[in-house]
């Protein structure tokens, strides 16, 4: 998710300026949805990984810290390494029934998708 990207129609006629306050841009605060609103995608996933299994859970909105607090809990809870960025959780290596059972403890997800 692109943080606020500037375009010359934002600028409106400012062509240069060099008044720190004319390239001010109020950033609106994210919010983060709660747990059982959350539209979360759990699967596996070889493309671009030289043949290497990962787990993405994807969906997530909200805040980046909130992302990555969720993230640290997988990473613990699975005993793998990982990362997460703009609402995607990527766990290293094939956990994604055990993700899944994490995310339904924490309220995430109701049931099992096939």
């Amino acid at each position: 998710m692109p943080k606020n990207k500037l375009s010359f129609s934002d600028l409106g006629s400012l062509v240069y300026s060099t008044n720190p306050e004319a390239m001010r841009v109020e950033e609106t605060p994210i919010e983060t949805l709660p747990a059982e609103k959350q539209k979360l995608i759990v699967l596996l996933d070889k493309k671009q990984r030289k043949g290497k299994t990962v787990t993405l859970i994807q969906g997530f909105e909200g805040e980046e810290e909130a992302l990555n607090d969720l993230a640290k809990t997988l990473k613990t809870k699975c005993g793998i390494g990982g990362s997460a960025k703009d609402g995607e959780i990527i766990l290293q290596g094939e956990c994604k029934d055990k993700a899944i059972s994490i995310l339904q403890q924490l309220g995430y997800i109701k049931t099992k998708a096939k």
